[in-house]
């Protein structure tokens, strides 16, 4: 993803004493990065959608034909709600450290409130708050700078879009028109 003004302005906090709701900050020599009220907006709305898919999970997930340029084909099936969950839980287990991992598991997955964690993990409340933010904000990054295929913007993700552009219907009838030889007309008897 690349960092503008119109795609984090829309994520940014208004209270946000770091990007005053801009959701850019600058940065030494004039560069702007996104604000941290950004990269954890963006993970919440990817933990929503991974709670979304994960109570649905006991229903049979519907298969879907994705478009897709390829070697075998250009059709492919897939479970995209289940790819986006493993997904979720496969780049949060690379990013994260043991400590962060296990916070991420008992909070975030197995639902555990501060003080559980807090008693489990034996941590005190200001560090287990100042770790959630640091998960949210490292992983919200990840989630939105992941290539090929990122987990934010949600809505690509699950209907598949390609980058590349597609040329128009159109102009592709117009072409395949102009390679043909004239077909003759038949002579009438």
């Amino acid at each position: 993803m690349q960092w503008n003004r119109s795609n984090a302005i829309g994520l940014a906090k208004e209270s946000c004493s770091a990007c005053h709701g801009y959701g850019l900050r600058l940065v030494h020599k004039g560069r702007e990065v996104p604000c941290q009220c950004v990269l954890r907006a963006i993970f919440r709305a990817c933990y929503n959608r991974f709670r979304d898919c994960a109570t649905h999970a006991g229903q049979v997930g519907n298969v879907s034909l994705e478009f897709c340029r390829g070697k075998e084909g250009r059709r492919m099936y897939s479970r995209k709600r289940e790819e986006f969950m493993a997904d979720f839980i496969l780049v949060s287990r690379r990013m994260l450290n043991s400590f962060e991992y296990d916070i991420f598991r008992f909070h975030f997955l197995l639902g555990a409130d501060w003080r559980m964690c807090c008693r489990r993990l034996g941590i005190d409340r200001g560090t287990f708050f100042h770790s959630v933010y640091r998960i949210e904000h490292r992983l919200g990054r990840t989630f939105a700078e992941l290539e090929p295929y990122s987990l934010y913007p949600i809505d690509e993700y699950f209907t598949g879009m390609n980058r590349e552009p597609r040329r128009p219907l159109l102009r592709e009838l117009f072409d395949l028109h102009r390679k043909r030889p004239p077909v003759p007309l038949p002579l009438s008897a």
